[in-house]
């Protein structure tokens, strides 16, 4: 059985030399499953949204670090690593050739180590169309489809079971308990009456003890198969399923999705087709902490862009727990004077974090969480996804999960926009709703 364990619980291994790939073409995916079909073995690192997306195994090398310069300290490494690769492949695709796959501290004071990790194989999909890379720092290994084969061919003798339902599941209280997180809710919004900030972002947590050990990959396939519009995440432990994409870079695009606004569709009226669209469009409330979530992120992407578009007005996001208000951004990146676009990564350092996860303004509202939350949110709302040779990537904000802190403990995490109307028991229910995803995936109830 694969290691259930995050790996950065392990050392790390030995180099032996540069990096050097191999990425071909694999031709047409299933499409009923896509990607999913490769989701066996616990250890896998996942990105993956309606069948296509990224999955790895194994690891060649990892950067970490942590504080203010987490990101520009990754971005150096990842240059440094690229500048001595070997490198073969034929696709002019994003997410083919080396690529590595990060998660990110959300605070910058905080010590969880933020990552970067190559693997050393990866099975890619795009429009149906599948490819797999081998990377290898070994300057001896043969780079070629066949030896690709054989590497993903052993990886995939090993398949991790499902799990059934124990006796002894149970949900556990986290750091805060539900009073705890009202008086926190309270206390956040007496602060932004006094007229301190606009909105904070307050987050709580409850742990899952599981009565055997929790099947990684089987969560991972039921959260891609009921939420199929969100993007899958598996990174080092940190698992779920996220809705708001932070950043998408493909050559001189950048595009991203912000989430502001949330109705929970339990025990909403069956026949009432524009209930959401009336109740959450119909909201000074949401549709406040909406504008003020789309303004952040504008504003800060704007330096970088030569024109940027985004819908006038906020959609009504479904998913199969709530409702969100939705927005696209869409932007031209601006070329420097090499005609070098930014990487993803380096619109990640300057976009992170939003006021859809912290609040605005951002330094009154972190100090603010730090105050109030009691809690070390450590990956959770903080960037996740990968980057590729190129500087393309996909950097999700890591919500909708929960990190797995040994085979039968997995703490999960979730947070709701607070502004000057937010009701304390309300905001606790949203809390619940945006659990569901996790629970549900684990097979516990609530």
């Amino acid at each position: 059985m694969s290691n259930p364990f995050p790996a950065a619980l392990a050392p790390a291994p030995g180099r032996a030399g540069g990096l050097r790939s191999i990425t071909i073409p694999r031709g047409r995916i299933e499409p009923e499953t896509g990607l999913l079909d490769y989701v066996v073995r616990n250890d896998a690192h996942t990105w993956i949204r309606r069948g296509g997306g990224l999955v790895a195994f194994g690891e060649v090398t990892r950067f970490t670090t942590s504080g203010p310069d987490r990101f520009a300290e990754a971005q150096r490494w990842w240059r440094s690593e690229l500048e001595s690769a070997e490198v073969i492949n034929g696709l002019s695709v994003p997410g083919t050739g080396l690529v590595a796959f990060g998660s990110f501290a959300f605070s910058k004071t905080s010590r969880h180590p933020s990552r970067l990790i190559v693997p050393e194989i990866i099975i890619g999909c795009r429009d149906g169309q599948s490819w797999l890379t081998y990377i290898t720092d070994d300057a001896d290994a043969e780079l070629s489809a066949e030896a690709a084969e054989a590497v993903l061919a052993a990886y995939l003798e090993e398949v991790d079971p499902a799990r059934a339902p124990h006796p002894e599941d149970r949900l556990a209280a986290g750091v805060l308990t539900e009073e705890q997180y009202l008086e926190a809710v309270a206390g956040g919004v007496r602060r932004i009456q006094a007229g301190e900030l606009s909105k904070v972002v307050l987050a709580r947590d409850v742990v899952a003890e599981l009565g055997s050990p929790v099947a990684t990959a089987q969560v991972l396939r039921e959260l891609a198969v009921r939420y199929e519009d969100c993007w899958t995440y598996s990174v080092d432990g940190l698992i779920g399923s996220t809705p708001e994409m932070l950043i998408k870079v493909e050559d001189s695009t950048a595009q991203a999705r912000v989430l502001a606004g949330t109705l929970d569709r339990a025990g909403a009226p069956a026949d009432d087709p524009g209930y959401a669209e009336r109740v959450l469009a119909g909201s000074a409330k949401q549709l406040h902490e909406h504008s003020i979530a789309i303004d952040s992120l504008t504003r800060q992407l704007e330096p970088f862009t030569d024109s940027m578009t985004s819908h006038s007005e906020p959609f009504v996001l479904q998913l199969p727990n709530v409702w969100h208000l939705a927005s696209d951004v869409r932007a031209r990146l601006t070329r420097d004077g090499g005609g070098e676009v930014p990487t993803s990564l380096a619109l990640v350092e300057a976009l992170h974090p939003t006021a859809a996860v912290c609040g605005t303004p951002t330094t009154v509202a972190g100090a603010l969480i730090r105050e109030l939350e009691h809690l070390e949110r450590g990956p959770y709302a903080g960037p996740v996804g990968w980057i590729d040779a190129e500087g393309n990537g996909e950097w999700g904000i890591a919500l909708r999960g929960a990190v797995i802190e040994s085979s039968t403990r997995v703490r999960l995490y979730a947070g709701c926009g607070i502004v000057e109307g937010s009701q304390p028991q309300a905001e606790l229910a949203e809390t619940w709703s945006k659990f569901r995803p996790m629970i549900e995936a684990l097979g516990l109830s609530h």
